[in-house]
């Protein structure tokens, strides 16, 4: 094999297998001389891949953890479980992972073939995703779409339904896409309106990038997600200042919670900030959710907690408790 950047891409596949390889082996399989395999080693480690070397009569070469992660080669059995996987998680399977599952797929699939596209799209034909909440579903190509022009900065075109119903037509120059955990939004700034505007990714119709560079406008807020919160409480004209305590540890009212709600605290057993953690943790926050809504999330925590305001959601929790007690038919006699 004489052509050495297909050497080098051998090579490298071979070393992706959890396994070491002696130097005469790689040298068999590759039919170059060992110091060629040294060389190409070399040449690996050059561009970042971390090979390392191991001496012995058993010694030989395996690829291992670095400090940066280096490009993959995958096979289309490979590629084809990451596409779909990486679907599921924009299609808020994962908590938390939405977003960065969105930028994964739109780069995967910008070079994924026909062939493996037109499988990974029978694939996910084939299964039917749970969703959390009333969130809608989404076509992942909507999202792949949104996410190349955002990174891209190109702007975009797209048909867009207003909750009234109205159908228009935007250009914008997208700035992110944010997942509120159970619905889909694209922060943009809208070249007709000549402000900053959120839209729900489940209303956007047939978006394209248009090819038309942009340099990106500072952002009205300090992030993407904050625009969007603003724009939430203005819509809604009414936040919550939620304050609840509960009896378990504070990562393991996190992992049970939306991170837009934001981190408990803990506390200790008098209700001071600042416990071991262990025991019991507070979770104060502003929240544009329903009473209905944030009542059910805090009991899907599954574990014990009081709610110290608002008043309205200490309302709606004691008649919520009193309604699930009443739904249990009484024990025999």
């Amino acid at each position: 094999m004489t052509d050495t950047p297909a050497r080098l891409l051998n090579l490298l596949s071979l070393l992706q297998t959890p396994r070491e390889w002696p130097g005469s082996e790689l040298a068999e399989r590759l039919n170059v001389s060992p110091r060629t395999i040294r060389r190409d080693i070399d040449r690996l480690r050059d561009l970042g891949y971390p090979v390392e070397a191991s001496r012995g009569a058993v010694g030989g070469y395996r690829l291992v953890a670095g400090s940066a992660m280096p490009p993959l080669l995958l096979d289309d059995e490979e590629a084809v479980a990451i596409a779909v996987g990486l679907r599921a998680g924009a299609g808020h399977a994962i908590e938390g992972m939405e977003e960065a599952s969105v930028r994964a797929l739109a780069k995967l699939e910008q070079v994924l073939p026909s062939r493996l596209r037109h499988r990974v799209t029978t694939l996910q034909a084939a299964t039917i995703p749970l969703t959390r909440g009333d969130g809608a579903s989404i076509d992942p190509r909507t999202l792949t779409a949104i996410a190349g022009a955002a990174s891209g900065r190109e702007r975009l075109r797209f048909g867009y339904r207003a909750g009234d119903g109205t159908e228009t037509n935007r250009l914008v120059e997208p700035h992110r896409l944010v997942s509120t955990g159970w619905r889909w939004y694209l922060v943009a700034y809208d070249l007709e309106r000549e402000d900053w505007r959120t839209f729900r990714v489940d209303r956007v119709s047939e978006p394209f990038a248009t090819g038309a560079r942009f340099t990106p406008r500072e952002l009205a807020a300090d992030s993407g997600a904050e625009l969007l919160k603003s724009t939430m409480s203005r819509a809604n004209g009414q936040e919550h200042e939620v304050d609840v305590e509960f009896e378990a540890p504070a990562s393991f009212v996190a992992a049970r919670l939306p991170s837009y709600l934001g981190v408990p605290v803990a506390t200790d057993d008098d209700g001071a900030e600042g416990g071991d953690g262990n025991g019991r943790c507070r979770l104060r926050t502003r929240s544009q959710d329903s009473i209905e809504w944030l009542g059910l999330r805090l009991a899907l925590v599954d574990c014990e907690f009081t709610v110290h305001g608002p008043d309205a959601l200490v309302s709606y929790m004691s008649e919520l408790g009193a309604r699930l007690t009443r739904s249990v038919p009484p024990p025999p006699a």
